[in-house]
């Protein structure tokens, strides 16, 4: 049943340390899943402004005057600054990561940004237990040649300190002109103390999907993020791997930070019969929304096995889950991230805006992946500090291949062709 002032077009945008992303963009980022098109602002009658918040409000004003009376620097503090920063703090108030309030520079900014591109290191942040940090390298960018791995705690950018800056505090610090540096102080899992990253921000450049044929007739598909170019290069490369009689895949999605819903629901048809359930929109009525698989289900009977990692997020973890509940897939790596919400965004008057978190996503079968993430059936640590991992392999992806010839080996070795 449709949500009133829900709008109509659903994805998962991902912003990225860096250019915009498309599936996401060029961006200094987060996951940031929410519906495209902003609700309007509807203003409130005073019957509503009276039963809005039920507690004192003459605290406010009392606070507010004792700060204009007695702040020793009032002169220099605007009126609209003194506002946008309470309206700040109601937002902190829900202490969720991903809900956030844009003054109208930082709104404009922000839809700039979802249509525009500029300079980053390409690696997406997020909040952790309430500590910035990276979701996940990308590929090729300068994020990923400084050596950032998916999970580094992010202490310092520049010269300040991250414990108390939101996820869009930091972005404007990181994000800047190609060609210029910033540091970042980050702190490992396993390290006795924390290092600090000069990375050389740049035009951020986005990978989509590598696939090729291992030994044995196993397609292995990697799949960066769910952009808008994923589901046309994946038709591509499934019907190659088709031809060529794929016995099994292996479908990878570590360091996949997420992307539209619409392309999840598309790549999960690939794996799963049409009109399957992806995933189970839930909002605070208890209604739920339920997303299907749409596509050709060409590898539905293929066996397949799932890479994930500390950085597969979103829309990762939405088509990770479906494929294990509908079709009893294996998840093979690390746990994954955790972002299970989506988040509107408001149009409030004056040009601001606010962000906030509408409803949660749950598996198939009704399982939490917000904050909780998936935990893989088969538990591999990476390489982590390997200097040469071309030379030490790939443990996970070893185990992936594994498990997939073993699968392979009791279903008779059937190869897999069109239109079987």
């Amino acid at each position: 049943m449709p949500r009133k002032n829900k709008p109509i077009l659903k994805l998962f945008y991902v912003f990225i340390l860096g250019v915009v992303l498309g599936a996401g963009g060029l961006y200094a980022g987060f996951v940031f899943d929410f519906y495209a098109l902003p609700v309007k602002f509807r203003p409130i009658t005073d019957t509503e402004k009276k039963e809005l918040l039920n507690a004192d409000f003459g605290l406010f004003w009392d606070s507010l005057q004792s700060i204009k009376d007695n702040y020793f620097k009032i002169e220099g503090i605007k009126d609209e600054d003194l506002l946008y920063g309470a309206i700040k703090g109601v937002v902190g108030a829900l202490d969720d990561p991903y809900s956030a309030f844009f003054n109208p520079s930082d709104a404009q900014k922000f839809n700039e940004d979802i249509q525009g591109s500029f300079g980053g290191i390409g690696a997406e942040i997020g909040i952790r237990n309430d500590q910035l940090v990276v979701v996940a390298p990308l590929k090729g960018n300068p994020a990923e040649a400084a050596g950032l791995k998916a999970g580094d705690k992010i202490l310092k950018v520049d010269d300040e300190f991250t414990n108390d800056l939101t996820v869009e505090e930091a972005v404007k610090i990181i994000r800047g002109e190609p060609g210029t540096e910033v540091t970042l102080l980050i702190l490992r899992d396993g390290w006795d103390e924390a290092k600090e990253f000069k990375i050389t921000r740049a035009i951020v450049v986005v990978p989509t999907l590598d696939w090729e044929m291992k030994p044995g007739g196993i397609a292995y598909f990697h799949l960066y993020n769910f952009n808008a170019n994923a589901p046309d290069l994946f038709y591509q490369g499934a019907l190659e791997v088709l031809v060529k009689g794929a016995r099994g895949v292996v479908l990878d999605l570590r360091n996949n930070p997420g992307g539209y819903l619409e392309v999840a629901s598309n790549i999960s048809g690939w794996f799963l019969n049409r009109g399957a359930i992806v995933v189970r929109e839930r909002f605070r009525s208890g209604e739920e929304n339920l997303i299907y698989a749409t596509g050709p289900a060409a590898l539905a009977e293929v066996p397949t096995v799932v890479l994930v990692n500390g950085g597969s997020a979103s829309a990762s973890e939405i088509v990770a889950g479906a494929l294990r509940d509908v079709r009893g897939v294996k998840l093979v790596g690390e746990k994954t991230f955790g972002k299970g919400t989506v988040q509107e965004v408001h149009e409030l008057t004056g040009g601001s805006s606010i962000k906030i978190s509408v409803a949660e996503w749950l598996t198939p079968e009704g399982h939490e992946i917000n904050d909780k993430g998936l935990a893989p059936d088969y538990e591999v640590k990476s390489n982590g500090e390997v200097e040469e991992p071309a030379q030490a392999g790939d443990p996970q992806l070893d185990k992936a291949l594994e498990i997939l010839r073993e699968e392979i080996e009791k279903s008779g070795d059937r190869i897999f062709v069109i239109g079987s």
